[in-house]
């Protein structure tokens, strides 16, 4: 069985988790001390410079195909006891401290911040909801750092894997001079 698309599997996953992460790494680093910057007056003017696009437009996609690209990664390395594991580390990371993690603890933060804010919540219960989703945001960067990381590892193992396959293929060929 040709290792290509357990290889290509691999390479894409690893370069969409690496994507991801340094997609969020870049919203923490330069938009978040914007957006937390002055609560609850901050938020409202994040909301009027984000009116065309914003994070929540883009991150669910990419995360979406980060978590579709790992999930064939797994299915192509299954039989691969080399490169399973990270895959399915590397996929778990995704699925726990990105997505579930996302929609229990940052979805209803969200809902207040940016949906009902100032018109329906007092400055310091919003300064309170900044404050928590900042800390727990760090949960999130944290686990697409390990999703990256393992997704980069499994990719070096399965171009191991697939160099040394190559070569024990062509050891056994009558016509590869020695």
């Amino acid at each position: 069985m040709s290792a290509r698309p357990a290889v290509a599997a691999t390479v894409a996953f690893a370069a969409v988790a690496t994507f991801v992460f340094g997609t969020l790494l870049s919203e923490t680093l330069l938009l978040y001390p914007n957006i937390f910057a002055d609560v609850p007056d901050s938020l409202a003017l994040t909301m009027e410079f984000m009116a065309v696009i914003a994070p929540g437009d883009v991150l669910p996609p990419l995360g979406a195909a980060s978590l579709l690209t790992g999930v064939a990664a797994v299915a192509l390395t299954v039989r691969r006891a080399a490169v399973r594991w990270w895959e399915i580390a590397a996929v778990a990371s995704l699925l726990f401290g990105q997505f579930i993690f996302s929609a229990a603890f940052f979805w209803p933060r969200n809902q207040i911040m940016f949906v009902e804010g100032a018109a329906v919540h007092d400055p310091a219960y919003l300064q309170q909801v900044a404050a928590e989703f900042q800390t727990g945001h760090w949960v999130r960067v944290g686990a697409g750092a390990v999703a990256a990381t393992l997704a980069f590892v499994a990719m070096l193992r399965m171009h191991r894997e697939a160099i040394a396959a190559s070569r024990e293929l062509g050891q056994n060929r009558p016509d590869t001079p020695t």
